[in-house]
Order: structure tokens, then C-alpha cells, then sequence
């Protein structure tokens, strides 16, 4: 069963990495240089649009450079 579920889980992975290790990298990266993020968000919100799109973007192409 758990097979079954990481099965379907695995070609995800890059969406997860993007979520799970980018985000968070990114909007620690935008507070500590002292930056306002775009359209009014904050920085944990501008960290998962963008971790989420480079993971989705990883997907798709099927590498990440």
C-alpha cells in the first residue's frame, strides 16, 4: 500500500521540494536582505508562489536547469 502511495507521490517531487525546502529559503532570504516583497505580500507568501512555481516548472521540463 504505501508502494502504491509513493508511487503516485514520486513524480511530485520536485512540486514537494519546491514547497518544502524553496519556499521557506526564499522568504528567509527576502527578510534578511531587508526586501519588500511584490504586490504587498509577505515574504512567506512570496516564498511558496515562488517555490511552487519553480517545482511545477522542475516537473513539467523533467529537470530543474
Amino acid at each position: 500500500m504505501i508502494k502504491a502511495i509513493l508511487g503516485k507521490l514520486g513524480p511530485w517531487g520536485p512540486v514537494f521540494f519546491g514547497v518544502g525546502f524553496l519556499a521557506p529559503l526564499i522568504a528567509q532570504t527576502i527578510e534578511k536582505l531587508d526586501r519588500m516583497p511584490p504586490l504587498g505580500l509577505t515574504p512567506v507568501e512570496a516564498g511558496l508562489i515562488c517555490g511552487t512555481l519553480l517545482g511545477l516548472a522542475a516537473k513539467l521540463r523533467g529537470r530543474w536547469l
